[in-house]
C-alpha cells in the first residue's frame, strides 16, 4: 500500500502536465468530489468484485484515463479501492456494517466530470442519504 501511495503522489505531480488545455499551456487547476453515501444497498456494497468494476466504469464515464488500481479487502466484505488516473485518483472505502462508504475523486484540469463519476456510483450503490461536496482547487 505504501508503494501505491508513493506512486500516486508522484503521478499526481506529473499528471498536472499530462492534460494540456492547449499546446504548451498547462493549467494548474483541479476538481475534487468528496462524498459519503449512507443507506447503501447491502448486496451492492459487499459484492467487492462488482464494486471494483463499477468504480472503473465510473472513472471511464467521467472521462478519466485509468492507469492502475489497487484494492484491499477487510473483514466483513469491506474494501478499499484506489484507482490511479492519468488525471489523479479515485477511491472508495466501504463500511458494510454501517451500510455506508466514503468516496472521492480528484482530477487535474477541466476535462473530467465528477458528476458523471458520482452518477454511476450512486446508480449502483443506491444510497438513501448521499452527501457530496465538490471543490474547485487552484
Amino acid at each position: 500500500m505504501r508503494i501505491l501511495l508513493s506512486v500516486l503522489f508522484i503521478c499526481i505531480g506529473t499528471s498536472l502536465y499530462s492534460a494540456p488545455n492547449e499546446p504548451g499551456n498547462y493549467q494548474f487547476v483541479g476538481r475534487h468530489l468528496v462524498a459519503s453515501y449512507h443507506g447503501c444497498d447491502k448486496e451492492a456494497l459487499t459484492n467487492t468484485t462488482r464494486l471494483v468494476e463499477v468504480m472503473q466504469e465510473a472513472c471511464k464515464a467521467s472521462g478519466a484515463t485509468i492507469l492502475d488500481s489497487c484494492q484491499y479487502p477487510f473483514d466483513g466484505n469491506a474494501i478499499t479501492v484506489v484507482i490511479l488516473l492519468s488525471e489523479s485518483h479515485a477511491s472508495i472505502h466501504t463500511y458494510p456494517e454501517h451500510g455506508a462508504c466514503f468516496v472521492d475523486m480528484f482530477t487535474c484540469g477541466t476535462k473530467c466530470s465528477q458528476e458523471k463519476f458520482d452518477e454511476v456510483l450512486r446508480a449502483y450503490l443506491n444510497p438513501t442519504k448521499p452527501n457530496c461536496t465538490y471543490l474547485n482547487r487552484k
